[in-house]
């Protein structure tokens, strides 16, 4: 504690997904810790994963304009952009994610090309590294879409472009660059995964995503023969740890900037969490913090394994820094080192995460005043 005992408590949570925002839920919880501890030094810092919210957890001017969803249909999206280090992010699921085309799934025609267009519109503003959060897609195009809004062409054998979308993945005989918008395809990518997956198998996107994009039993093994089809063609290693998020997105950007550069040194596949962590300054907030309060949605078996918890976990556990964690749901053991609170069934978001905040701060009295 600093020398007047307020507690320095830092609150980084994620979004919960169709309640709250990262930085919404930060607030609320913030307010309900002030309710318990008026003289707290509270220190507000929403976190993001590599999943949908996270270009928002950067600084910089907010970019929007048309472009289009994964089904191809005209829409606006938004990215932010940050001209002081020429860096663009964006969340994939901003034009090509899940939502827009909840009504009608498109696991084997969906694709990319939405988010293409926001990295060519980033590019003409000065933009030299594409830093893309990989979370919320609705496609499994191994990031096709975006070789096609930049300017390269799948072919089939027969020298014609193969229809957009996963389903045609096994059709790609080669890739024409001869229209390749050279300025954006040579960008510095920094891919940033909201989970480990690989390319293919019974771990890989289509297995493990493609049921939640909509697709059938026999959707998975047409998308999961593709993107093995596409590695194969493209030389990218399926088995690399993130190769799977965003319907394998990082398999067509890796090919792309390995064709550029002559080798993988301009594109970086990573863990989105501990990246965010690190532009906010949790690392050096977190050692002089009293108490982290930190949550998501559901807690699971996922939380610890490269997600906002489990990050927040491993800055605190050096400094020996307790974590509270707000979750909407708990599946499974409690990762060791928290302490959780489990939202109340308040229909109201605001009230939910208020009386989360409050006894997580009464419990942190409780607590504190044992130990001395």
């Amino acid at each position: 504690m600093t020398e007047n005992n307020s507690p320095r408590i830092v609150i980084a949570p994620d979004s919960y997904k169709g309640r709250a925002t990262a930085a919404q839920a930060a607030a609320y919880l913030g307010e309900g810790v002030r309710q318990v501890l008026p003289h707290a030094e509270i220190t507000l810092a929403p976190m993001a994963d590599g999943g949908e919210g996270t270009a928002a957890s950067f600084s910089g001017r907010t970019i929007t304009l048309p472009t289009t969803d994964a089904a191809g249909r005209l829409t606006e999206a938004s990215y932010v952009y940050d001209a002081t280090s020429a860096t663009a992010y964006i969340d994939v699921a901003a034009a090509s994610g899940l939502p827009a085309v909840a009504d009608r799934p498109v696991p084997l025609t969906g694709d990319t090309y939405g988010t293409g267009v926001l990295i060519a519109d980033a590019q003409t503003r000065g933009a030299r590294t594409i830093t893309l959060a990989l979370g919320g897609s609705a496609t499994i195009d191994g990031g096709t879409g975006i070789l096609v809004a930049l300017g390269a062409t799948p072919l089939n054998p027969r020298g014609y472009a193969v229809p957009k979308g996963g389903g045609y993945l096994s059709a790609v005989a080669s890739i024409d660059t001869a229209q390749l918008n050279i300025p954006a395809a040579a960008s510095e990518w920094v891919l940033l995964c909201d989970v480990r997956c690989p390319a293919t198998g019974p771990r890989g996107a289509a297995a493990v995503f493609g049921p939640q994009k909509g697709a059938e039993p026999e959707d998975v093994e047409i998308l999961d023969r593709g993107l093995s089809h596409l590695c194969a063609l493209l030389d990218v290693d399926p088995a690399t740890p993130g190769m799977g998020a965003a319907g394998g997105l990082g398999i067509g950007l890796t090919w792309l900037s390995r064709t550029l550069h002559g080798d993988d040194s301009h594109v970086r596949l990573l863990p989105g969490a501990p990246v965010v962590a690190a532009s906010l300054g949790l690392p050096e907030l977190t050692a002089e913090a009293d108490l982290i309060v930190t949550g998501e949605g559901r807690l699971d078996a996922q939380s610890t394994q490269g997600k906002v918890v489990g990050t927040l976990l491993d800055l605190a556990r050096p400094h020996r820094v307790p974590v509270a964690v707000a979750a909407g749901s708990v599946d499974g053991p409690v990762p060791e080192g928290a302490r959780v609170t489990v939202l109340s069934e308040d229909p109201d978001d605001r009230a939910q995460l208020l009386d989360a905040g409050r006894r997580i701060a009464q419990d942190y009295l409780h607590t504190s005043t044992v130990q001395g």
